[in-house]
């Protein structure tokens, strides 16, 4: 879900630091009086700040109640996500909780935890309109999308597109949309369900393209680490905070199935 620009070097500088951190020590959770979490802090819902400079978002509503649950404190450390990868390896945080989409490249330097929620692009089309249902009807028409997002990336890879028009905020794009310069826009799931729900009367969902799972990431030797956050995660999905929490930013309960 996140930008995927500077893969490449991300995973080379992580892998220099991973054999350079060997012999460090584990988290150890027995001690622990303190998480943190590197966070990129431009992304909303998942991540922001809002007006008063606060750090806001379901990612950040989720690690709080992580912390609340392993009865430890939650210190969020924000990082551009360019570095966020190479910063949780020299140890300036514990982890990452950050819509970070779970691949194959990411694997081979952190330890995952389960998906937390799927993420995965999504057609946003005006509210109202009934002729955009499937990615087949996108052809020959302008679409808008983030630059950079995966948005970005299922829209360029769909065959007989007219344009894919690219924004720096996703919010230009849906902009673009509800005055009718893009016929859809390509959004990653949570953001796309976000924003139709602070204006369903302008904005509405005509179908979600694929899945792409998010993970919590965690360095290497740290399973005690990985483990904790894990049962704490499966204790409040099974409680219904995690419920709450989905219903709060997205007006819909990922975790109702």
């Amino acid at each position: 879900m996140k930008k995927l620009l500077y893969m490449s070097l991300i995973v080379a500088m992580t892998a220099t630091l991973f054999v350079g951190c060997k012999s460090d020590s584990a988290f150890n959770m027995k001690t622990a009086k303190v998480i943190s979490i590197g966070v990129d802090d431009q992304y909303p819902p998942m991540e922001y700040r809002d007006d008063k400079n606060a750090l806001i978002g379901f990612d950040v509503d989720l690690g709080n109640a992580i912390g609340k649950k392993l009865g430890v404190e939650i210190k969020w450390v924000p990082t551009a996500w360019s570095g966020i990868t190479p910063s949780l390896q020299s140890k300036k945080f514990d982890m990452i909780l950050s819509s970070m989409s779970i691949n194959e490249e990411r694997k081979k330097v952190v330890n995952f935890s389960d998906p937390y929620i799927q993420g995965g692009p999504v057609i946003v089309v005006k509210t109202g309109d009934t002729t955009i249902k499937t990615v087949d009807d996108l052809k020959d028409k302008v679409v808008g999308v983030q630059t950079g997002s995966t948005g970005a990336d299922a829209a360029e890879g769909i065959k007989g597109i007219k344009e894919v028009k690219k924004y720096d905020l996703i919010t230009q794009a849906l902009q673009d949309l509800a005055a009718g310069r893009v016929t859809a826009v390509v959004a990653d799931d949570q953001v796309g369900r976000y924003y139709i729900a602070l204006d369903p009367s302008k904005y509405a969902l005509a179908s979600k393209m694929s899945d792409e799972p998010f993970g919590i990431a965690f360095r290497k030797k740290d399973t005690e680490l990985r483990d904790a956050v894990q049962k704490a995660f499966n204790e409040l999905k099974a409680d219904g905070t995690l419920s709450t929490i989905s219903q709060k930013w997205f007006k819909t309960d990922y975790y109702s199935k």
